[in-house]
């Protein structure tokens, strides 16, 4: 700041001090006064930016996923295909104009004359334009725009499924930092311990051997700290590949803790919530109607179209004009293939939502059980192991301290202690990692 004030008195102060005068004393403070302030202005917004875009919580990773994710912004271009489809399907035929001359005297050129010209050859002239009967245009808009309808569908359920992969990813990140956190407070807690044993070393109160197990002890602390730190960065790169690399900068953060939320829903609730909900599903209930448009349109293409022509004919000095319409006569080709390709589409239709709902209701009831299972876990842990492994920990190191235990013991104990921390923080990962994968089964972002 005080560089930029500075800077700021400098590009005011070549002025000449009798100039700067006559100005007044107001307009000698006003310049700097908006500098300074817009340099304030600039450096709040700044550090606002910073905070959004550098720590984030689950549901802005999962707003920058959709936003920012490549792959699922591919995929919705699908959506804009089968748009412009449509604006294809609903095109009326092209008119066809054509002309034609007769009676060309090319290997007599004398009789290129004006009579022969006006008597002679013939000059025709015509549009024709191909009628199309059974509603064909409005059969193949409408099996268009139900196309479009699953495609839509499809999309929403691959945005589903890279939801459920940010969650997860985003678990990985939560746990990385909590057992970070907790391998760093290990280390600097053992670390006192093994500072206190070597007051004791001095002291003549242990022998070596006792100091220089302890001692070793430590190398394992600062071990976890070192892989613990590498497991962060890496699931951070992992979520950031998924946000895409563009949507935050390199030393971004997340915000969040592992936290047990209970899960106060019944399976049958969630069941019924996932058929209403899960874009696969209605997928699957779009392509029946889409498969019913595809029959009407087969039908109407069985429909004989009638070509329609209109000619004006010069010929002996006349002018005449001609109509003509022709259409195929359906004896062998009525359609009859396409017909019945549409009609076991329909029935492969009603096969695959039946499918589908199979699907969600499985895929909702193996993730319920996965959460319940993870979810008794954590109470073991919480109820009473985790106390139980501190309380074996410090007993061990009050009572080895004073002499009452063996240097093995402690260690034991201590070990003990880290372990049970650790899975405790794996039990809520595997938790928080089954309720994303719930969320997904059913096909929500959040769970009552």
């Amino acid at each position: 700041m005080r560089e930029c004030w500075r800077t700021l008195n400098t590009s005011v102060s070549p002025a000449p001090r009798a100039a700067r005068h006559e100005r007044g004393v107001a307009n000698r403070w006003y310049l700097p006064k908006v500098a300074a302030g817009g340099l304030f202005l600039f450096l709040l917004t700044q550090t606002a930016v910073g905070q959004s875009t550098s720590r984030i919580g689950l549901d802005q990773a999962i707003d920058l996923a959709l936003t920012h994710n490549h792959s699922i912004i591919a995929t919705r271009t699908l959506i804009y295909q089968n748009q412009a489809q449509e604006i294809t399907a609903n095109l009326r035929p092209n008119p066809t104009l054509g002309v034609d001359a007769q009676f060309i005297p090319l290997f007599d050129p004398d009789n290129f004359t004006s009579d022969n010209l006006n008597q002679t050859q013939q000059f025709d002239i015509g549009i024709s334009y191909l009628f199309e009967r059974g509603k064909k245009r409005q059969r193949r808009l409408q099996a268009a725009r139900d196309q479009t309808a699953v495609t839509k569908a499809q999309v929403a359920d691959a945005e589903r499924t890279l939801i459920f992969n940010v969650g997860q990813q985003f678990v990985s990140v939560l746990l990385a930092e909590s057992t970070l956190r907790f391998a760093e407070q290990d280390l600097k807690s053992f670390q006192q311990t093994v500072d206190i044993a070597q007051a004791q070393l001095n002291d003549g109160a242990i022998s070596e051997g006792d100091y220089l197990k302890i001692k070793l002890q430590l190398l394992q602390f600062q071990i976890d700290v070192s892989s613990t730190r590498l497991a962060r960065v890496q699931a951070l790169v992992s979520l950031r590949e998924l946000l895409g690399y563009d949507a935050v900068p390199a030393d971004y953060d997340v915000v969040g803790d592992l936290v047990y939320q209970p899960l106060n829903a019944k399976v049958e609730d969630l069941q019924a919530r996932a058929l209403r909900q899960r874009p696969d599903y209605q997928a699957a209930e779009l392509g029946i109607t889409a498969a019913q448009s595809q029959i009407a349109l087969a039908k109407a293409n069985a429909k004989v179209d009638v070509n329609g022509t209109f000619d004006l004919t010069h010929v002996s000095g006349e002018y005449a004009a001609s109509i003509f319409a022709n259409w195929a006569l359906p004896i062998f080709n009525r359609n009859q293939g396409e017909i019945a390709r549409t009609q076991y589409a329909l029935t492969q239709g009603l096969e695959m939502r039946l499918s589908a709902s199979d699907t969600v209701l499985s895929d909702v009831s193996n993730a319920y059980e996965a959460v319940r299972s993870n979810e008794e876990v954590v109470q073991l842990y919480t109820s009473e192991y985790l106390k139980n492994a501190k309380d074996s920990r410090d007993i061990s190191e009050y009572a080895y301290r004073r002499g009452a235990a063996s240097l093995l013991d402690f260690l034991d104990a201590e070990r003990t202690y880290r372990a049970t921390e650790l899975a405790y923080r794996q039990a809520l990962g595997s938790y928080m990692a089954a309720m994303e994968q719930l969320k997904q089964a059913v096909g929500v972002r959040d769970l009552p």
